[in-house]
This record gives structure tokens, sequence and C-alpha cells, in this order.
């Protein structure tokens, strides 16, 4: 026989209750939420049974433990379903029959159950997003304290060693400095559990390809790519890449009745975090040649910056959606700026630095008659030696594609990823080939 059981699950307690195919009651149950006691009435079910419970913070656990011997675990959501079974008496009892009648009549609106790597990633990316937010908040009041003594900041940035040895000899009134000294070393503690923390991630970014593919996209470091990945879970789950956008509320939401629709600011369902990092990854959008750097500032040239920066994100999870499904690097990618990024990557977890495939000078240079420049490798050459699928060139591309890159004006810039070029060196790059000087003997 078929059964349906509701579990409403508390920090202490789950309220069970079963009812069989016509909706009739057959038992209801207070245990104990332990993992012992949950094992016992773990043991009673069959594989013709169904079992649902709502979103809570030890639902996975017991979710877990449940479908071990039960045919089927549905994970509602609890926003929904409050919308869907809105009661004037709500009780335990009530909200477990709930649940079991809405399995029943195949009407429980389910959440998608994560792996365990999964869940392992959402817990670092949440708490490194944490850490960074508590960091913020506690320079936040050191700057405020600042502005309410009317002390005017010497240097561009506060938090830098110019700005912190400024900050460690600067005349504070007896009452605040205490206090500043405090957030300084809370701050100190706080990076030092973040750069522990982003070793962690490192780890799991090197050895994970999607998230070294997914870097290759304009303004996505391994940290955005961590957690739109942990976000997103199994990318084959979204039919393409609207829908996953609108699993992060990236999406505008819609009131549409008869011949009237409004259509409003984004959803702002799913992650909140991924969502952020997305939106600050759009804003690097402004100053790239490529197509979406075009994308976004026609698009805030007729709208605004805001506007333009949430339509990037949201364009920018169909893109990393694509690329996933068919294991490709993002096709417009800067080679320079990607080496860079996966060469960070690469050294900071194996220390092994790729030796450079040519060595010498550049024919043709003698005694500085041309100037300092620098090879750029070609989008292929960098995938290629980082161990990247190799990208679609410029011929590869669909005709309609092409079309709509010569319409953008983009057209030089694409071709130019797919050969190797020189440009001349920076300042920076040129203050570093020189020779560091001898200590006097």
């Amino acid at each position: 026989m078929k059964r349906f059981i509701g579990l409403d699950v508390h920090k202490s307690v789950v309220e069970i209750c079963a009812i069989d195919e016509h909706g009739k009651p057959l038992f209801r149950r207070r245990i104990d939420c332990t993992r012992e006691v949950l094992a016992r009435f773990a043991e009673e079910l069959t594989p013709e049974d169904s079992v649902a419970l709502e979103v809570t913070t030890n639902a996975w656990a017991v979710a877990d433990i449940v479908n071990k011997t039960a045919g089927r675990v549905v994970v509602s959501n609890p926003m929904k379903t409050k919308a869907i079974a809105e009661a004037k008496v709500k009780t335990d009892k009530v909200d477990a029959e709930v649940l079991a009648q809405l399995l029943r009549c195949d009407y429980l609106p389910s959440v998608w159950i994560p792996d365990d790597d999964t869940r392992t990633l959402r817990q670092l990316t949440g708490r490194r997003g944490r850490l960074v937010a508590e960091r913020t908040r506690l320079k936040n009041r050191i700057q405020s304290v600042l502005a309410a003594l009317l002390i005017e900041v010497p240097v561009k940035t506060l938090f830098s060693k110019e700005g912190l040895a400024w900050l460690s000899k600067c005349d504070l009134p007896r009452c605040q400095r205490p206090l500043v000294d405090s957030d300084l070393q809370l701050i100190e503690g706080i990076n030092k559990e973040i750069e522990t923390l982003e070793e962690s991630l490192r780890q799991h970014a090197w050895q994970q390809g999607r998230v070294r593919l997914l870097m290759t996209i304009p303004g996505v470091d391994y940290c955005v790519a961590l957690s739109l990945i942990a976000a997103l879970g199994d990318s084959s789950r979204f039919v393409d890449g609207d829908h996953a956008a609108s699993y992060l509320g990236l999406t505008p939401s819609v009131k549409q009745s008869a011949n009237s629709c409004h259509y409003g600011p984004i959803s702002k369902r799913g992650s909140s975090q991924a969502r952020a990092l997305l939106t600050q990854a759009a804003q690097n959008m402004s100053r790239q040649p490529g197509p979406l750097g075009v994308f976004f500032r026609r698009l805030a040239k007729r709208k605004c910056w805001n506007v333009a920066v949430c339509a990037t994100a949201r364009k920018l999870v169909g893109i990393a959606w694509l690329m996933l499904k068919n294991n490709e690097p993002y096709r417009y990618a800067n080679p320079a700026t990607t080496q860079q990024k996966l060469s960070r990557l690469r050294v900071a977890v194996t220390g092994k630095i790729r030796k450079p495939e040519h060595k010498g000078r550049r024919p043709g240079v003698k005694n500085g008659a041309n100037p300092p420049s620098r090879l750029v490798p070609s989008l292929e050459r960098v995938c290629r030696q980082e161990g990247l699928p190799p990208a679609h060139g410029f011929e590869q591309l669909p005709v309609a594609e092409q079309r709509v890159l010569k319409t953008m004006g983009v057209i030089d810039f694409v071709q130019q990823l797919g050969t190797d070029r020189r440009a001349p060196c920076s300042v920076r790059a040129k203050k570093d080939r020189k020779e560091p000087e001898k200590a006097p003997a």
C-alpha cells in the first residue's frame, strides 16, 4: 500500500502524519529529532512510501536518513508552500498533514536536493561571504569614527599599508583610540580567517575543471566561479540559461492580468551571495572591449548604470550555462588577463611556474632601437597551456554570430584573439624587467 508521509521538522522534534492514497490518515506520531530516533523511524519505511518535508536548517540531514529506505523524498520550498496552504489554524499536526496531502496530489513545490560536494561548497563560499561582510562592517565603522571627528585621511586608501601606518599614529580622543584599535585587531583576525578559507577554496577550484572554465569570463575569478557553481549545482537540470538566471533571481518580476502587464525589479530569489558577486563582476564590463563591454555600454547609455549591471549579470549566467553545457571556454576572453588569472591559481595551489615556450629576445631588436614589447598569446595557446578545451575561432563561429559581431563593431578584437601578437610593455613591466641593484661589497 502506498503511503504519503508528511514531516514537520523542528530542531528538537518531528511531527509525522501518514495518509493513504485516498487521503485518509493512517497514523500520527511525534518523535525526537535525533539521528538514532530518525534511523529507527526510517527502518519502518518501504520503497512504496513517499516522504515530504520543508527546507529547514537540518532538513538535508533528515532527508539523507529517510532517503535510505523510502522510495521518494520531496523537500519543498516553504515560501511557496505557505502561499498554497494558508490556514487560520496552524499547528504541527496541521502542517504535517498538509504536506502529506499536497504530496499525494502531486502539488507540492519541491526544491533540488544538493549532493554532498555542493553542500560543502555552499558552506565554504557562504562563510567567506559572511566574513567579508563582517570585515566591511568594521572598516565602515572606523571610517565613520574619523568622519564624525572631522579627520581628513591623507592617503588614498585608508586600509592600505600607508593608511594603516597613519591610522596607528593618528591623534584620536582618549575614548575613541581603544575602540579603533579593537576594530583593527578584529579586522586582522578576520583577514587571517579569510586567507585560510581561501586556501581551501583554491584547492576546490583547482580540482574542478568547471571553475577554471568559468574563469575565462572577464571579471570572474575563482571565488565568483565557485559561488556560481555552488548556487546552481547540477547545471544540466536547467532547460536554458534563462531558467538558470531566474533561479538566481536576476530576471524581472512580472505582474500580468488581462491586457495589462507590468515588469518590475528583479525577483531576487535564490542565492543572494552568488547574485551579489555576479553584479560585482558585471561592473568590470564597462572597460571590456569585447561583445559584453559593448552590450553594457549601450544599455547604460540608453537606460542607467544599475539596469546595465543587472542585465549584464543575467547575461553572464546565460553564458556560464552554455559554457558548462558545451564544455567550452569563453570565446571572447582577453588572453592576457585570462592567463594571469589561471596562472595565479596554478602557482598558489601547486607552486609550479610555467616555463616560457620562447626564449631569447625578439628578432630585430638591436641596442634598444625598438621599444620593449611583450608577447600576447592567442586564446587558443592560453587554453592549451592551462589544460582547457580549445576555444572556437572566428572562422568556426556560425554565420549569424559573425554578423552580430560585425554589427557590434568588435570584429577586429575578435580576430586578434586567434593570433599571437606583440604589445608594448607597460611602465610597471619595464620597471620589473630592470635588474636589481647590487649590494656594495
